[in-house]
């Protein structure tokens, strides 16, 4: 599972194909991702944005930005966690995303910057 800190922030990503919801004849596998956001500064934070850069296996890259996640731009007291799955879809068997969170120190009112760890995403090989 990638985990990253970065700016006292703990970012953690587990990954899961979703066959039920993916079209291989049609070159269309949808993957589900958690995140699990863990504040360890001694501040409240507020995450405000997220940028990802998502790779196709294919070579196709897309650049996904916006507000919150999943609809939400939560506050993390110290020492609290938050988690949240999301979904991509890909056109080949296997991609990756990494990205940043915009986030604000509630103390300082400062933003800053929160990396999310590089994940890929594979579909599992069948057993016969």
């Amino acid at each position: 599972m990638p985990n990253i800190i970065s700016e006292g922030v703990e970012i953690s990503v587990e990954t899961f194909y979703q066959p039920d919801y993916s079209n291989p004849m049609s070159g269309e596998y949808m993957f589900a991702y958690k995140i699990t956001i863990f504040n360890h500064n001694n501040f409240s934070v507020k995450l405000h944005r997220r940028h990802w850069h998502i790779f196709d296996s294919n070579g196709t890259t897309r650049e996904v930005e916006g507000e919150g996640v999943v609809g939400i731009q939560p506050t993390l007291q110290s020492g609290e966690k938050y988690q949240y799955v999301s979904g991509c879809n890909l056109r080949t068997e296997m991609g990756k995303m990494h990205g940043t969170y915009t986030m604000e120190n509630l103390t300082n009112k400062k933003m800053f910057e929160v990396n999310i760890p590089v994940f890929e995403m594979i579909v599992p090989f069948k057993m016969s």
